[in-house]
């Protein structure tokens, strides 16, 4: 039985995807600081959750903490799958320490605790933000990506770059998966399907950015799972995988699926770009696709229908 550290369990997509690798039979050892970036109480019912299987133990500490994050790597781990990081580009502008320490101190402390336990396997979570104002689309990972936008996509290419020395000089198999808009259940408040469905329920103004003028390569989370599922399961030397849909939705007509499942209009209030933020994302999944098997099947229509499903029995409206 494989022993699988996941950082970041208590999170989105650790948790979806601790979720499916106890499903599958594998052993989970979960490691996050449950943070309050966001409501915490989402994480610990996602870990309410995980907690009901009997493979998974659970660790709560920060990454910045390299003797205890050390201290887990002996217990007889076999792959490392690093999703734990201080997410969000915006509130990147306004705490730009917490992104140093979780982001990069925290992902040396991953990389020399793999170096100095033994452990060859690492995937780990990167960003479509690495793309910054890229104006070539579809994004490929061959393109260029020394202009980011947000000090958390600096981090995220940093990330990239650490990896690289750590396979070339220590032998470690390092995949950095750039994640393109991820939603579905149990998802991040902070993320506009979050947001938005739940200001227009409650009647209040959703803010559409760059005057509705955006598109976004929504992804949802089973598809994201599949994707880091056969990341872990197919080791590289170093690679890097886009994780996308391969289809970017125009803002307005993301909004107006939410507004049909929930048979409710929006009330917009239309503002300028925010600062870090970019008008496109689209992923190009040649390289996924041929490497790893990955082929994305939710359109957004029947992920939205499923999260917005979720929604109303997690908070209970109905």
């Amino acid at each position: 039985m494989a022993g699988i550290l996941v950082t970041g369990a208590a999170g989105f997509i650790g948790f979806h995807l601790s979720r499916a690798l106890l499903e599958r039979g594998d052993r989970v050892i979960g490691y996050d600081n449950i943070n309050d970036y966001y409501d915490t109480g989402l994480k610990y019912a996602r870990l309410e959750i995980l907690k009901g299987y009997g493979e998974f133990t659970f660790h709560k500490a920060k990454l910045e903490d390299g003797p205890r994050l050390d201290s887990v790597f002996k217990e007889d781990l076999d792959k490392v799958c690093h999703l734990g990081a201080q997410a969000g580009v915006r509130y990147s502008l306004e705490n730009p320490t917490a992104y140093i320490d979780s982001n990069l101190v925290g992902f040396l402390n991953i990389l020399e605790s793999c170096r100095n336990n033994g452990v060859e396997d690492l995937v780990y979570a990167s960003s479509s933000s690495v793309y910054g104002g890229n104006e070539k689309i579809p994004f490929s990972v061959e393109d260029n990506v020394d202009r980011p936008v947000s000090l958390y996509a600096a981090t995220k290419k940093s990330n990239e770059l650490m990896a690289h020395v750590y396979s070339h000089l220590f032998g470690i198999n390092t995949t950095g998966l750039r994640f393109f808009t991820v939603y579905g259940p149990y998802g991040r408040p902070d993320m506009a399907y979050f947001s938005f469905t739940k200001s227009i329920l409650a009647g209040e103004v959703i803010k559409v950015f760059n005057h509705g003028d955006m598109k976004r390569d929504f992804t949802y989370i089973d598809d994201i799972v599949s994707g880091i599922i056969s990341s872990i399961d197919i080791p590289f030397r170093y690679e890097i995988f886009n994780l996308g849909n391969n289809r970017p939705e125009n803002l307005e007509y993301f909004i107006s699926v939410i507004e049909e499942e929930l048979g409710m209009k929006a009330v917009k209030e239309y503002l300028p770009m925010q600062p870090g933020d970019v008008p496109v994302t689209y992923a190009d999944i040649d390289h996924s696709r041929e490497k790893l098997g990955y082929q994305p099947g939710t359109s957004l229509r029947e992920g939205m229908k499923k999260f917005i499903e979720w929604y109303r029995e997690h908070y209970d409206i109905r």
